[in-house]
């Protein structure tokens, strides 16, 4: 399959540079697959969208500020990292700007003095710290990790909108978006309805965000990201699924572990780690909604929500989207697939 069949063209006023003023305030698209419709409405509807006695299930990842400015000590020069998933005591694996060629070997000074030196460049970086970095250190020195497309640096409001309000363990690079738009109101609202919420972990670094280059789909690599199930979680999935009750997933993250957790009618607990990619052709086996924002063209998020729902109806969605003046990418609208 064509990756050049996932591009679209959107006008740059679209992508959202600033939160919605109210969380849980933003439009929502709906899908449903079985009629081929398009719908809008309001986040706020979705206690009366999703199926009764539907099973949420919600990624409670944290997102660190580990976007970081640094200098290169032979130089003077100026760069950025982002910290995506650490190695051991002081050992990362980063992204780095400007471009990381002829870095690995140099030494970078960091906010308050602390060195650390580049040892890889294989897509990213690795950076050796002559130090641990405390979770404290990453609250005192780093930046929220805002994506590149938000054409503004990090605000101080941006510690509370980039983050879900249910977030708990801390270790993304970046926020899972789809959940910045549930709120304690919402969450109850659903409760009220008949619904039930599950909590899983998944740490959102390259495996998501990474940009797919091949020209065929089928030849890109995805990385490997770390997850968590409960056993709290895997029961209430179980229990919904041999029940016939639909599993409703808030974000392509919790879409992700749910199906590689799957394992003949079971959901596998504890510390994982997923490579899956998940494109069209892709046999669903847990989910049978889906709560997500819209994505980046030729992303695997976009490329998951075709699978879901067909590229066909994708597209449509995307098209209507535009015309009707949606607010694109992590701060903007949401779509309920279902």
């Amino acid at each position: 399959m064509k990756t050049s069949a996932f591009s679209f063209d959107l006008p740059p006023g679209l992508i959202a540079q600033e939160p919605p003023e109210e969380r849980g305030a933003s439009r929502l698209m709906t899908l449903d697959r079985q009629a081929r419709a398009v719908g809008h409405c309001r986040v706020a509807d979705l206690p009366r969208l999703l199926m009764p006695e539907t099973l949420l299930v919600l990624n409670n990842t944290k997102v660190r500020k580990a976007r970081l400015k640094a200098v290169c000590a032979a130089t003077g020069r100026g760069a950025e990292f982002l910290l995506l998933r650490r190695r051991d005591d002081a050992a990362w694996e980063a992204l780095m700007r400007p471009s990381p060629r002829r870095a690995k070997g140099r030494r970078y000074v960091f906010a308050d003095g602390r060195q650390g030196e580049v040892m890889e460049e294989q897509g990213g970086v690795a950076v050796r710290f002559e130090a641990p970095l405390s979770e404290a250190w990453f609250e005192a020195h780093g930046l929220v990790p805002l994506p590149p497309y938000i054409k503004r640096g990090p605000a101080e409001a941006d510690s509370a909108r980039y983050q879900t309000v249910y977030a708990g363990p801390v270790g993304s690079a970046a926020a899972p978006t789809a959940g910045l738009h549930i709120t304690a109101g919402l969450l109850d609202a659903l409760r009220r309805a008949g619904m039930k919420a599950a909590f899983i972990t998944l740490h959102v670094g390259l495996g998501t965000f990474l940009p797919v280059r091949t020209e065929q789909v089928e030849d890109h690599l995805m990385h490997e990201e770390a997850f968590h199930i409960s056993s709290e979680a895997a029961g209430a999935v179980e229990e919904a699924k041999a029940a016939g009750r639909s599993v409703a997933a808030v974000g392509t993250t919790s879409v992700r572990a749910l199906e590689s957790a799957w394992q003949g009618g079971v959901l596998a607990q504890g510390e994982q780690a997923t490579s899956l990619f998940i494109y069209p052709g892709y046999d669903f086996k847990v989910v049978d909604a889906v709560f997500t924002n819209f994505h980046t063209p030729r992303s695997t998020l976009l490329m998951l929500v075709s699978a879901f729902a067909g590229l066909g109806l994708i597209q449509e969605g995307y098209a209507a989207a535009i015309q009707e003046g949606y607010r694109f990418f992590s701060y903007g609208d949401a779509m309920l697939i279902r």
